[in-house]
């Protein structure tokens, strides 16, 4: 009798814990799949690896924090299911430091908010978080609110709009005197094929069905050109900033916007030569690309951070405390490198006679400096036509284009401390690809440009480099630690990722290298067919020395 009794008991416990465990499930989740979504036209988001995210979850609370949370413009569902979240207000209402945010979802999961950096524009600060496992099973995704308290209730916030997807986004814009530049993703997807302008509209203004629209001009990759508002019509009588996005007439949409109408801005000085790159997690590298390069004539640097996180912006205050002229401006868009050098064009252009668009693993080389015991602020120049400022009878050069040497691991198991010119002497004996220094005037109206090469302006012409008198050493097959990382997202907006089983034979792939981060089997030793040590000559003479530890390169760090 006893022993029924017991079994009795212990079957109603446990089903009144299950009980109490489903109705708390219920609770916490069931209500929030069922919120109304934003009517805003989204593409199918494409599936992504479910990659592992510690989560934390908080009960549902009545009580209201007097902890102010950040009010949000947006937010963007980037790859590997990353979130970018876009404050409202300016960088400087952000006034507390140290703290620690927190991105609060709507079935109440929480994500650490990692400040990412202030869009340089509109000077708006941004965040970013990873979306929880169980918010991807959610349909819609809603946006999360950047909280300083994680004990929170999600249904205790005003309704929230959608996530905005990446692959559909206008993203950027800029002003220029007579027109507005935006940049759009989802718009023109296929290299070579644009919309017409007239099926396109510039719409200002976060009312959409009363914004003021402007004629599209110019519509080319992920760039568009339009007309400025009346500044009449525009007028809403509040300081908050102004929305900006791109209406497709056929389509009868506008396509979701984080973008903002900004004033004209500008570099102040007036420097002949600058270089422009896109930089990811490139701290390592940068220092000896810019001390190269800043020696032998290249005045200014543009990085536009494409969201690093390893000790990159460490190394550009050392090198703006060594007096070395560096811009910086936060890029977070993915696959936007053709976007990023159009943006350059025009943000420097009053301010940068040319223009040389590298990459941070790419040095220009001429032979003829062999014999030079020290770098000179010419040595670039003279790479450069004599006369190309003024419309002659024939076309002025408006681009020189110089041939690269593509380098290969050269038996390097890691980076090389003393850097990629003096560890990386073997590289493949047929020239890959070109690179370019632009005249900026003589860029197209369009600002399409394409493997850092520009469209020029009717009456301009290009200049292709012989090997002697000027080449790019492309340090492009590293050690394999360093090469792997280009797995994790190629820069190109029509370059497939390698991850992605499509076009096997294109250029842009390693040949023999599979779909996955995979070494292949003697990598160290790959693409060498000629070594080549001119540059590690040079460098070594012109950057190399005494110190107490030993001889050491001028971007070594002491620690070495």
């Amino acid at each position: 009798m006893r022993r029924k009794v017991r079994t009795a008991l212990r079957l109603s416990f446990f089903g009144v814990f299950f009980f109490a465990c489903v109705s708390l499930n219920r609770y916490r989740q069931a209500t929030y799949i069922r919120l109304p979504a934003l009517s805003i036209n989204q593409p199918h988001h494409h599936q992504h690896p479910n990659y592992a995210v510690e989560e934390e979850f908080t009960l549902p609370s009545r009580r209201v924090s007097s902890i102010r949370d950040l009010t949000t413009a947006g937010s963007v569902l980037l790859p590997d299911w990353e979130v970018l979240v876009v404050n409202s207000k300016e960088s400087s209402s952000l006034s507390e430091r140290g703290i620690d945010y927190h991105c609060l979802f709507q079935n109440n999961a929480t994500s650490p908010a990692k400040l990412a950096g202030i869009l340089p524009f509109s000077n708006r600060t941004t965040f970013k978080c990873v979306l929880p496992n169980s918010v991807r099973r959610m349909r819609p995704f809603l946006q999360p609110v950047v909280t300083k308290s994680p004990i929170r209730s999600y249904e205790n916030e005003p309704q929230q709009p959608e996530i905005i997807r990446w692959r559909d986004l206008a993203y950027e814009s800029l002003s220029t005197q007579t027109d507005v530049v935006l940049f759009v993703k989802g718009v023109n997807h296929r290299q070579g094929i644009n919309r017409s302008p007239s099926d396109l509209r510039c719409v200002f203004g976060d009312d959409v069905s009363n914004g003021v629209r402007t004629g599209v001009t110019s519509s080319s990759q992920e760039v568009f050109r339009c007309f400025h508002p009346n500044q009449t019509a525009l007028q809403t009588g509040s300081k908050e900033p102004i929305k900006i996005s791109l209406e497709i007439r056929s389509e009868n949409r506008i396509v979701p916007s984080v973008a903002n109408y900004t004033p004209q801005r500008s570099l102040e000085e007036k420097s002949l030569i600058c270089a422009c790159t896109v930089v990811y997690n490139m701290g390592k590298f940068l220092k000896e690309w810019v001390i190269y390069h800043s020696k032998i004539g290249v005045e200014m640097f543009i990085l536009y951070d494409n969201g690093s996180n390893d000790d990159t912006k460490d190394v550009i205050k050392e090198l703006l405390r060594e007096d070395y002229n560096l811009k910086t401006l936060l890029w977070p868009w993915p696959k936007t490198q053709e976007a990023g050098f159009s943006h350059c064009s025009i943000y420097a252009k009053d301010h940068c006679t040319w223009m040389m668009f590298i990459d941070v693993d790419e040095f220009v080389f001429s032979p003829a400096w062999m014999n030079s015991s020290y770098p000179s602020h010419d040595m670039l120049k003279s790479l450069l036509p004599e006369h190309s400022h003024s419309l002659q009878s024939s076309p002025s050069i408006g681009q020189v284009m110089i041939g690269c040497r593509e380098f290969g691991p050269s038996d390097q198991r890691s980076h090389p401390l003393k850097g990629v010119t003096q560890g990386y002497n073997c590289r493949r004996k047929v020239e890959q690809r070109h690179k370019s220094i632009v005249l900026l005037e003589a860029i197209d109206f369009s600002l399409l440009n394409v493997i850092h090469h520009f469209q020029l302006k009717e009456g301009y012409r290009l200049k292709k480099l012989s090997a002697e008198k000027g080449v790019v050493n492309h340090y492009k097959y590293q050690a394999w630690e360093e090469f792997k990382t280009k797995f994790r997202r190629r820069v190109s907006a029509y370059v497939a990722d390698w991850t992605q089983e499509v076009n096997p034979a294109s250029k842009d792939r390693t040949p023999g290298l599979g779909f996955e981060p995979i070494e292949p089997i003697g990598w160290a030793k790959k693409f060498c067919e000629v070594e080549d040590n001119g540059l590690k000559r040079l460098t070594h003479r012109w950057f190399g020395i005494n110190s107490p530890s030993g001889y050491k390169m001028a971007w070594e760090n002491d620690d070495n």
